[in-house]
């Protein structure tokens, strides 16, 4: 048995555990020894981070031949139009390389935790909402995608990866989990939260 924390990453928060001059890292949040993040959630960006104590699963987490998903919602500025989401579906070419094709739908202003400091709002520009679920992971990569096809983000939010998600989990806090390696389908059996 692998323990492994779900994490619902604050706003703000560096994903690491090494103090930064002041600010927040994982180690106000997580006093536990001997985890580490499987893969990386930006400072800027919020939701489900994955902590482990076992290199293995760190590494069929984190890396991209795994293929395991990634959901995020995702706030951009401008009224989305349905060319942008075929090319975000198809992949899209960020210069130095060209993204696998991801799967894309508009959905409603989830009812997320207010952040702190809240997303700039201008009266005459709308945002609109996505779910984007990716298989990779690559640096800034869905705030990259949107840019790209003309809509910048504002507001990130990593709900899940594989099975795991952040949904009954409060911003700040996290929950731990028991998991069989080497299972394919993440079974998870003792839960306790902190």
């Amino acid at each position: 048995m692998t323990n492994l924390l779900l994490f619902n990453k604050p706003y703000g928060v560096i994903s690491q555990f090494s103090k930064i001059n002041s600010t927040p890292t994982l180690a106000d949040f997580i006093k536990l020894k001997g985890f580490y993040p499987a893969g990386r959630l930006d400072q800027d960006s919020e939701g489900l981070l994955l902590l482990t104590n076992d290199g293995q699963l760190q590494a069929r987490i984190a890396e991209p031949k795994f293929k395991l998903e990634k959901t995020y919602w995702v706030q951009v500025e401008g009224k989305l139009t349905e060319k942008a989401i075929s090319i975000l579906r198809q992949g899209v070419n960020l210069k130095d390389r060209m993204t696998r094709p991801a799967k894309v739908h508009q959905i409603y202003d989830p009812a997320l935790p207010f952040r702190s400091p809240p997303v700039r709002h201008r009266a005459s520009i709308p945002t609109s909402w996505l779910e984007i679920i990716i298989t990779e992971g690559k640096n800034r990569q869905v705030r990259r995608m949107t840019a790209n096809v003309g809509f910048p983000t504002l507001r990130l939010y990593r709900k899940q990866i594989g099975s795991w998600s952040v949904d009954k989990i409060k911003t700040g806090q996290f929950e731990s989990i028991q998991v069989n390696l080497p299972t394919n389908n993440h079974k998870q059996s003792k839960r306790t939260r902190s």
